[in-house]
């Protein structure tokens, strides 16, 4: 299986890296999810795209997760927990009040990368400073199947600067990203967005999907390739902040929170002119208040591709030639 539920609940003191110690193992109840670090071509099963697409839209690897996601992700481990993946993956017994784990199975051995936590803020150093930071990768290096078994929890911070390692235990392992995943990993850390953009719309061209079309629903934006910041109403009326909402008959709004519970609100309508292509007029802006509105006077015509879309992740191109990224936030196609 490309996902395995691996139950093993450890704890094994920090003090000796590169041994397991001599003290008794702690129970551990918190989930984690990783990824390999290396990419392999491997096909997923309905249980662990289940998985895969509970974790789409999370950020800060679990830090911002709502209790609709939290429990999507819970449903999808606990699938994944009943199939069991590798049978007997491993050998425990105890050794000079040592507890000594074998592996009959090489698939947990190795780099893999922390992409999901239920706690990613917790008594562990790596946890509660990191963990919920984007930009830092956390890896976990599990080698048991050497002279030297060693589990290890590990922040990369650069290339200049280096790594911190101290040990780790529990885990969800996934052995291999999807496109998907590997954008919203780089829409996180702010690097080789465009990249994932060209991998994930080029992977559906290639496999011949049908035409996407406009969903509708509340979609923030998550990413703007924009290098050249405008006044934030001209951001606002370019849908460059905020969310966006598509509704039924080619309606469409852009929504942006401002400060104190006053709202930018700009509707209009888009009509589709060709293969993933639209014509978005929006002509009817206000401040909203509560019940009060104040209207201002603004239009704004522009064309708008539709590279990429399915329930929770939409790709277009739009005002300028500008790039978006846009996730789904209305619980309704969440669950």
């Amino acid at each position: 299986m490309a996902v395995k539920a691996v139950n093993l609940g450890f704890q094994f003191p920090s003090s000796s890296p590169s041994s397991f110690g001599s003290s008794s193992p702690k129970l551990r109840k918190d989930r984690l999810v990783f990824r390999s670090s290396t990419v392999e071509q491997i096909s997923f099963t309905e249980s662990e795209n289940s998985l895969i697409e509970a974790l789409l839209g999370i950020q800060g690897r679990g830090r911002s997760s709502s209790p609709n996601q939290l429990n999507a992700v819970e449903r999808a481990v606990q699938v994944l927990e009943r199939l069991g993946g590798v049978p007997d993956p491993f050998i425990d017994y105890w050794s000079t009040s040592n507890l000594i784990l074998q592996t009959k199975s090489n698939l947990i051995e190795g780099r893999w990368q922390l992409i999901f936590t239920t706690r990613p803020g917790t008594a562990s150093p790596i946890q509660r400073t990191f963990v919920g930071v984007d930009f830092f990768s956390v890896f976990q290096e599990v080698y048991l199947q050497t002279n030297d078994p060693r589990v290890c929890n590990i922040v990369s911070f650069s290339d200049a600067i280096g790594e911190l390692k101290v040990e780790g235990t529990t885990f969800v392992l996934q052995k291999q990203t999807e496109p998907r995943q590997r954008l919203l990993t780089a829409v996180s850390s702010g690097r080789n967005v465009k990249e994932a953009i060209e991998e994930l719309v080029s992977l559906t061209r290639n496999n011949g999907e049908k035409e996407p079309e406009l969903e509708e629903g509340e979609w923030q934006m998550v990413w703007n390739s924009q290098t050249v910041t405008d006044s934030w109403i001209e951001n606002a009326a370019n849908g460059l902040m905020g969310k966006q909402i598509i509704g039924k008959n080619g309606r469409i709004k852009f929504v942006v929170d401002i400060l104190l519970g006053l709202k930018f609100s700009m509707t209009g309508n888009f009509v589709k002119t060709g293969t993933k292509m639209y014509d978005v007029t929006m002509d009817d802006a206000a401040i909203i208040g509560g019940p009060f509105g104040y209207p201002m006077q603004m239009e704004n015509k522009f064309t708008l591709e539709l590279l990429y879309s399915d329930e929770k992740i939409r790709i277009t191109r739009g005002y300028n030639e500008i790039l978006f990224v846009h996730t789904r936030t209305d619980a309704s196609r969440m669950n």
